[in-house]
């Protein structure tokens, strides 16, 4: 795994148990793999002159936990400790501000796409070492969080073949 800062972090409230994860995806621009724009994103970098889709997010202040690559290669942006700036205006069961209680993972990938077999792998054992030292009891997609607001990551992303890898010991 890869480690690249992103400065788009915080502080947890106080004696907050991280319960949650949160599954996205992303692709930069839409529908393009394998650049290094999403990390530039990240990590507020990215240039709004490389791309007309740029100039309307360049300004942004995001991040994840977590990114899982289109060939199963994690990178990291912000530790587990820490929040990350991935959830926006979010519930998850009754609780507000999904990315205080969160783990954000970004899938490389778009909503209308299937997701790689590599990438099920890595976010499978992602998770599973997320379980090992956290109290997760859920996983939510983005959509689930954010209804109305947000999509994915969309009807393609294969829940079963996820829960599956998890159920397996």
């Amino acid at each position: 795994m890869r480690i690249v800062d992103s400065p788009n972090q915080d502080e947890r409230p106080p004696d907050t148990e991280i319960s949650l994860v949160v599954l996205h995806s992303i692709s930069l621009p839409p529908g393009d793999y394998g650049g290094d724009s999403i990390e530039r994103l990240f990590t507020n970098c990215l240039d709004p002159q490389a791309h007309p889709y740029f100039r309307e997010i360049c300004g942004l202040k995001v991040s994840a936990h977590f990114l899982v690559r289109r060939d199963g290669s994690v990178i990291q942006f912000v530790p587990v400790e820490r929040r990350a700036w991935h959830a926006g205006i979010s519930s998850w069961r009754g609780r507000e501000r999904c990315n205080d209680f969160s783990v954000g993972i970004e899938l490389e990938g778009t909503d209308e796409a299937p997701f790689e077999p590599a990438q099920y792998v890595s976010v499978i054992s992602l998770i599973r070492h997320l379980q090992s030292t956290l109290p997760i009891r859920d996983i939510a997609a983005h959509s689930e969080v954010a209804p109305g607001r947000k999509t994915d990551p969309g009807a393609r992303f294969d829940w079963a073949r996820l829960l599956a890898g998890l159920a397996k010991s």
